[in-house]
């Protein structure tokens, strides 16, 4: 396992939208591998493939709700909302508070290719949709309002 670099704000690839998995080989288990080591030594609580410069709908959250991988996610619904403070590992130094659902259903599948389904609720939740927006290009400080530095 490695310790993958985490682009930051400025970079283009960030901004792309990242195309769907086709093969749950190696490839994509040492990719998985790679993005927990990088989130745990970052310290952070989700991260998505695009953020390491790979193009690809995969991302991860490390929770109290536990360690998940979402590979190829659909939101299903959503309900509720909640307000609150969110950064990034891709944008170092800032915070803004953004408006997310406070309960999400997400129909994804693992490393394996086998599909799951979660209801996530609160913090689990706000995760998910700050990841899944990475995959589609867009950043939380897009949503943001009071974007200030740490």
């Amino acid at each position: 396992m490695a310790v993958l670099n985490i682009l930051q704000t400025g970079d283009e690839t960030l901004r792309k939208v990242s195309e769907p998995v086709d093969s749950f080989d190696l490839n994509l288990a040492n990719l998985l591998n790679d993005m927990r080591e990088t989130l745990k030594d970052a310290k952070g609580a989700g991260l998505a493939a695009v953020q390491v410069g790979v193009l690809k709908r995969v991302f991860i959250v490390d929770v109290e709700d536990g360690y998940y991988e979402f590979i190829n996610p659909k939101i299903l619904g959503t309900s509720g909302s909640q307000y609150g403070a969110e950064g990034c590992l891709s944008v170092k130094g800032k915070w803004g508070d953004v408006k997310r659902p406070k309960k999400v259903t997400v129909l994804a599948k693992d490393r394996y290719g086998k599909e799951f389904k979660v209801v996530a609720k609160d913090f689990f939740a706000k995760a998910i949709c700050h990841e899944y927006d990475h995959l589609d290009g867009i950043l939380y400080t897009d949503k943001a309002d009071n974007l200030r530095d740490e």
